[in-house]
């Protein structure tokens, strides 16, 4: 007799054992081993029912058909989250940890229509002015300082130590940013991101980008901030402050994941070795597998509607899993069949990241030239000890330790801010003078 089929069962830990209803993204048990939820997820079809944090409901796209399908169809669901019905409502906890990450912003990521397109094409105009040297020259330059300050040591957490960090330095170069303004910048990102007094962190982003963008009004230079003023949208100085926060604070986190997620696959998987390091292919494996941002895309339609077998009401919220889908079985048939950049990791339509190709760029530089300056770099600690950072929408290591025979620093590195000097600085609201970018700009006029 032929086996019954058997209904699919929650990963173990999950609260849906017990409840039945909505199933949870955040949690210890989730960040430990997504893929069996997204497994699990898949039997309710292309859609399914998830809590981000306990009180915020929405639909997850699990299916690469239907999230290209959501992706590319800006009629039919929009991106202002003034529309997402949940909050308007009273349904939101106030002190829910996700409500900052999905809350309106008047940036291109949260606009719709004719002010979407204004402001994209002012952001893709700008980012294109890059020159592919420059920021291949820049990342290396900012790769060497990190690495002088803990190369000598020989061993180094490659998170906090290095992926953490070398965005936010790019980034501030490419924009043109001084050294008071940005340590301010790199203590508002990080105070973000890490939960020590966010909600003052990001008032010191704010402040500090709006002092830049004040400078760059007076005194234009050569850099991303200065092409983004000078677009014929006509940026206001609100406008601008809010797409220059996107562009940093949006860039910082996927790249830091990037980073950090293809130097695990390096460090873990000895085929690569066995290659000769090819980083491109890893960084491609890691985008398929492990994605910087695994649940994103925020959309809410804009009409009560059936949507993949789902009645929807507008204005719910939809999130499209890029890491469900970049692994169902419709998108590895075609990376089987050689689309090796087929997935979903960029995201797709209108939205789809504008700095793409930047940010493979500095990835692929980063690692480059880490590993030419760390030959012999290994995990220093045995590989299924390693957690992740728990959260529904990034996908990243807490910590990378790492160890390899200690080098010399090229030049002397900068002298270090006290251990605490950040929680402190957090804790009062305060930059703190000297901070890492003014370390940076002091190390490479030596």
């Amino acid at each position: 007799m032929d086996a019954q089929p058997t209904a699919p069962v929650p990963p173990p830990g999950c609260p849906a054992h017990h409840t039945g209803g909505r199933v949870p993204l955040y949690g210890p048990e989730f960040a430990a081993d997504p893929q069996a939820y997204y497994s699990y997820l898949r039997h309710y079809g292309p859609t399914a029912p998830v809590e981000l944090s306990p009180g915020v409901e929405a639909t997850l796209v699990t299916d690469y058909a239907t999230a290209l399908q959501l992706l590319q169809d800006s009629g039919s669901f929009r991106k202002d989250a003034r529309r997402w019905r949940d909050l308007n409502e009273g349904k939101i906890p106030h002190d829910s940890p996700v409500a900052p990450v999905l809350a309106y912003r008047p940036n291109a990521m949260f606009s719709d229509g004719a002010e979407h397109l204004r402001l994209r094409q002012a952001i893709t105009d700008s980012m294109a002015r890059v020159d592919s040297r420059r920021l291949s020259q820049s990342t290396e330059q900012v790769s060497n300082f990190l690495i002088s300050q803990f190369g000598s040591r020989g061993s180094a957490d490659l998170l906090s130590d290095y992926a953490k960090q070398l965005p936010l330095f790019v980034f501030n170069e490419l924009f043109g940013v001084p050294a008071d303004i940005g340590d301010r910048i790199v203590f508002g990102i990080t105070g973000m991101f890490d939960g020590i007094n966010a909600e003052k962190a990001m008032e010191v982003l704010f402040g500090a980008i709006a002092e830049l963008v004040g400078l760059k009004r007076a005194r234009p230079g050569d850099d991303v901030t200065t092409w983004l003023m000078q677009h014929q949208a006509k940026l206001t100085d609100e406008e601008m402050v809010h797409q220059l926060a996107l562009l940093m604070v949006a860039g910082n986190e996927p790249l830091r994941n990037l980073i950090g997620n293809t130097l695990h696959r390096l460090l873990t998987h000895d085929a690569y070795a066995y290659q000769g390091g090819l980083i491109d292919e890893a960084i491609d494996d890691t985008l398929w597998e492990n994605p910087p941002m695994q649940n994103l895309g925020a959309h809410y339609p804009a009409s009560d509607m059936e949507f993949a077998g789902q009645k929807l009401q507008a204005g719910d919220l939809l999130l499209v899993s890029y890491a469900a889908a970049n692994t169902g079985p419709a998108l590895m048939a075609a990376r089987q069949a050689g689309s090796n950049r087929a997935h979903l990791s960029w995201g797709a339509g209108p939205h789809a990241c504008p700095s793409k190709d930047p940010g493979r760029q500095i990835t692929v530089t980063a690692i480059e030239n880490l590993f030419n300056r760390l030959p012999d770099v290994e995990l220093a600690v045995p590989s299924e000890s390693l957690t992740w950072r728990p959260g529904p929408f990034n996908r990243g290591l807490a910590a990378l330790p790492a160890k390899f025979t200690p080098v010399k620093p090229a030049r002397k590195p900068a002298p270090q801010p006290e251990a605490n000097a950040a929680e402190r600085a957090a804790k009062s609201g305060k930059a703190e003078r000297g901070g890492v970018w003014s370390q940076f700009l002091n190390w490479i006029t030596r």
